[in-house]
């Protein structure tokens, strides 16, 4: 059954009025249960706030005992209002007793009704309090009486979002809208960063919500559907998905959603009541919002992304906001929350202010991660409703060390952090002062130094961090981050580029690495069980050779009159590295053919990453000028162990003796064959790891920037002939210590080796 439309209508701007008066926010809740009250012929009208402990305390009330305000309480779960928080959908009841959730607080007199009617306060989904009436009589309450209930409840919920209830909370306690929360993450990019929430495709706050003319705000939504469907439509059937950032099947759910008429049902039912269009769209996705979180399915969990996706989309149509703060407009110490971005859209924020991030979403290999590990960015990913948690403006501490993000931390917690950070520029400091120095061990034995790097960007930090060159050039970042493919000219002028920043030092550039899970959102994916063995990097490259080849061809000229090194990914067999060349130098023929200038010197290598070249490494270095070790994808492959899977990644050790007698097999077979070999993944860039590499003979390694300080402290103190001596016996056959990596720490402790 339904009222009367006018009642509705009539609280709504009785509510206006309330909220413009220049009263006490205690005042003005009291105003607001006796306006219910009225407007549902209720007896008993509450309103039940959530405390930062998870107790719902009563702070206003019309018909129960007044000394019960501030004092009454219940916990979530616990009676009829906590049943409401928990679950966070309306309760109606015409004998509430009979319920056998049912507990009544003596202390406010309410033993007497029976028929009740509760409603959560929601902000984006968040239970934030209840709203609460009663009566005598046996009563089912109305349609209408709900929705009354339900936008009241929105502008409660904006009362303690705006912090307005803070002021008549008792003192010791705070509000759950502003309690410190601990999340546990999956660690993405080391660092720790403090500074202060900014939402990617923020939540626009919507202050309008009592509409004047109910006719104009469902003309205004029907032209921001209309405005919302063609934008979709344009995207879709432009293909051109990374304007956006989104894959053609989340817009293809955004168009079905967008199209959906039970869910513009609601929003105009909600408007018809006397809301603003934007506010009705929050409503009914806060409403929708708080029931999918209860879902227990997966596909309906992930339906609720796109549905809040869209929500704000519309929103922002309805109040003509773009997506996302400009550049210029961030704090100086931004700490950038979203659900997922795409690696183009982090760069756009600009590195100089962007003191972390935090994603719903992300992964170790995803290509936000990669790009915030290159510009040393503390990433912390996976952490659960974080966008929904989080206000922009809130302070927020990342460790990307230990995976964890603290939002609206305690005083101690932001203490104990600032001071690590501290500790951290220091150590810093300290690497900074040994920049320039020799990479020489204490017996005098020299290490090369390098660095990894895949933007432009990064290149500044080869005089910063005094690396003597690129030992990896990832150049498939430059595709990540583009909007279509990037032609044969612009990609030579990248590589330009980067030749000229690196001023005369080494850079060895790997030839495209796509595919598997770095996927181009230009270019159709094809769907693979397991991509990271699948088509992908060289294969790939080699079946589609104009690809290839355009590349090569941009290298070449880029490094026309200088050096260029050049080796090539997931290479399995001899001879497919063989192929690879062969590409190369058809395309130095026709550049010599035209007159074009090629690189002086061109040195072609290869990246051990695949176990079966274990096999082949003397053909191998036959063929090739040098080899790097990507210890990365080798081990992943050696151990089986999927490296983005937190269930198996730490299940085995880097430095075990098994995986370290593969790598000791490959630097003896180079220096046999008298090849340079490089050693490039993650075990490079971690102290105690770049020492058993030095013990085993690598005397070239290449690490993210942020390393070089540390590994170079470490190899300093390092006697790398004695390290050698007493670890090479413990990867023979039978001898008894076989844990290696409790071998490395009691060797550094008991010679002074800095970790």
């Amino acid at each position: 059954m339904r009222s009367n439309l006018a009642g509705p209508r009539l609280l709504l701007r009785r509510l206006r009025e309330v909220m413009a008066e220049p009263i006490t926010a205690q005042e003005r809740l009291d105003k607001i249960v006796v306006l219910i009250a009225a407007n549902v012929v209720a007896e008993v009208c509450s309103v039940y706030i959530l405390r930062a402990d998870g107790v719902l305390e009563l702070y206003a009330t019309e018909g129960l005992k007044a000394e019960a305000v501030h004092q009454a309480s219940l916990r979530v779960g616990q009676g009829l209002v906590g049943l409401i928080a928990a679950e966070a959908r309306p309760l109606n009841l015409p004998n509430a007793r009979a319920h056998p959730g049912f507990a009544y607080l003596p202390e406010t007199g309410e033993e007497e009704y029976n028929s009740f009617l509760g409603v959560p306060i929601l902000r984006a989904g968040r239970t934030l309090g209840v709203l609460v009436v009663q009566n005598k009589s046996h009563r089912t309450y109305l349609e209408d009486e709900v929705e009354a209930m339900q936008t009241t409840a929105m502008v409660i919920a904006e009362m303690v979002a705006a912090g307005e209830l803070e002021a008549i909370a008792q003192k010791g306690t705070g509000l759950d809208l502003s309690r410190p929360i601990h999340a546990i993450g999956v660690p993405l990019s080391e660092g720790v960063g403090l500074g202060h929430v900014v939402l990617h495709e923020p939540r626009v706050v919507v202050t309008n919500l009592i509409a004047e003319d109910t006719d104009k705000e469902s003309h205004r939504l029907e032209a921001a559907i209309n405005r919302l469907r063609l934008s979709i439509d344009d995207l879709l059937s432009s293909g051109d998905m990374a304007a956006i950032g989104e894959h053609r099947d989340v817009l293809e759910a955004y168009r079905m959603f967008a199209n959906d008429r039970g869910w513009i049902r609601k929003i105009e039912e909600a408007i018809r009541n006397g809301l603003t269009a934007e506010a009705a769209v929050e409503k009914v996705q806060s409403d929708m919002r708080a029931r999918m979180l209860r879902q227990t399915d997966p596909y309906l969990r992930e339906r609720l992304h796109d549905l809040d996706d869209l929500a704000h989309r519309l929103i922002r149509e309805l109040m003509g906001r773009q997506h996302g703060p400009l550049a210029s407009e961030l704090p100086q110490d931004a700490i950038i929350v979203a659900r997922n971005m795409g690696a183009a859209e982090l760069l756009d924020y600009g590195r100089d202010r962007i003191r972390g991030l935090v994603l719903e979403e992300g992964g170790p290999t995803s290509h936000v991660t990669i790009v915030a590990r290159a510009l040393g960015i503390p990433t912390v990913g996976q952490v659960e409703d974080i966008v929904s948690l989080a206000d922009a403006g809130d302070a927020i501490i990342v460790d990307g060390e230990a995976g964890e993000v603290y939002l609206r931390p305690a005083t101690d917690v932001e203490n104990a952090y600032a001071e690590k950070v501290r500790f951290r520029a220091r150590r810093q400091a300290q690497y900074r002062r040994l920049r320039n120095k020799p990479s020489v061990t204490k017996d005098g034995v020299e290490i090369s130094l390098q660095m990894n790097a895949g933007l432009l960007v990064d290149l500044p930090h080869l005089a910063e961090a005094g690396a003597v060159g690129v030992g990896l050039f990832r150049t498939e970042l430059q595709f990540m981050v583009a909007s279509s493919f990037p032609r044969m000219r612009e990609q030579q002028a990248q590589y330009e580029q980067v030749l000229d920043a690196a001023d005369g030092k080494p850079i060895t550039f790997r030839s495209l690495d796509i595919g598997g899970d770095k996927v181009l959102p230009y270019l159709r994916s094809i769907q693979e069980e397991n991509p990271a063995m699948g088509w992908r990097a060289l294969r790939l490259g080699l079946d589609r050779p104009g690809l290839l080849r355009t590349q090569m061809r941009a290298l070449l000229k880029a490094a026309a009159g200088r050096e260029l090194k050049l080796m090539f990914p997931m290479v399995a067999e001899v001879d497919e590295f063989l192929k690879a060349k062969s590409l190369v130098e058809r395309e130095i023929k026709h550049l010599r053919r035209h007159d074009h200038g090629i690189p002086d010197n061109i040195r072609l290598g290869v990246m051990i990453e695949v176990p079966s070249l274990l096999f082949q490494l003397d053909e191998l270095l036959h063929h090739v000028d040098f080899v790097s070790v990507g210890s990365n994808d080798l081990f992943q492959f050696f151990c089986a162990v999927d490296r983005g899977n937190t269930r198996v990644s730490d299940r085995f050790d880097p430095i075990n003796f098994a995986f370290l007698r593969a790598l000791k097999t490959i630097v003896d077979a180079a220096n046999r064959a008298h090849v340079p070999v490089t050693l490039c993944g993650e075990l490079a860039g971690r102290p105690l790891e770049a020492m058993a590499l030095i013990g085993l003979g690598y005397r070239d390694l290449s690490m993210s920037p942020a390393s070089l300080g540390p590994v170079k402290a470490m190899l300093r103190s390092l006697d790398a002939g004695r390290l050698s001596a007493r670890l090479l016996p413990r990867l023979e056959p039978g001898h008894p210590e076989t844990n290696i990596r409790e071998f490395l720490l009691r060797f550094a402790s008991d010679m002074d080796v800095a970790l």
